[in-house]
C-alpha cells in the first residue's frame, strides 16, 4: 500500500482536547477505508507564518498514514466538509520516517534546557558603548 504523511491544522479557538477528538476521527476515517495510521504526532498551538481566515495561530497535527488512494481522497472530503480545520496537506512518500517528527524533537531538546548559552561575561565592560 502507499505511504503518505498527512498534517492538518485546526482553528486556533479550539482546545486541544477537541482537536484529539478531531484527530480520532480523522483516524476512524481512514482505518474505515482500509488504511492504518502508522504515527499520529500532535504538533501543538502554533503561530501561522499568515492568517488564514482570521486565525493567527493553528493547533498542528501530523499523520504517518499507510492506505489506499480512496482512503485519502475521502480523508481530505471529511476535512474539506469540517469547519475547525484551516488546511490540510498530503505526501506520498517513499518510506516512513519512525523517529519523532523534528518539530517535536527541536521541542523536546528545547525543553531540556539546551538553550544555555553559556557565561557571557560582564556585557557593561565592553567599553565600545557608553
Amino acid at each position: 500500500m502507499p505511504l503518505y504523511e498527512h498534517i492538518f491544522v485546526a482553528r486556533q479557538d479550539i482546545s486541544p482536547a477537541q482537536v484529539e477528538g478531531l484527530t480520532e476521527t480523522l483516524a476512524k476515517v481512514v482505518t474505515d477505508h482500509g488504511g492504518k495510521i502508522a504515527k499520529s504526532e500532535y504538533w501543538g498551538l502554533r503561530n501561522l507564518q499568515y492568517k488564514i481566515k482570521k486565525n493567527r495561530k493553528g493547533h498542528y497535527s501530523l499523520f504517518n498514514i499507510e492506505a489506499p488512494a480512496d482512503a485519502i481522497f475521502e480523508l481530505e472530503r471529511q476535512e474539506k466538509l469540517n469547519d475547525d480545520i484551516l488546511r490540510a496537506l498530503t505526501v506520498r512518500v517513499e518510506e516512513h520516517n519512525e523517529e519523532p517528527s523534528p518539530v517535536l524533537s527541536r521541542r523536546d531538546r528545547n525543553d531540556r534546557g539546551d538553550r544555555d548559552r553559556g557565561d557571557r561575561g560582564d556585557r557593561r565592560d565592553r567599553g565600545d558603548r557608553r
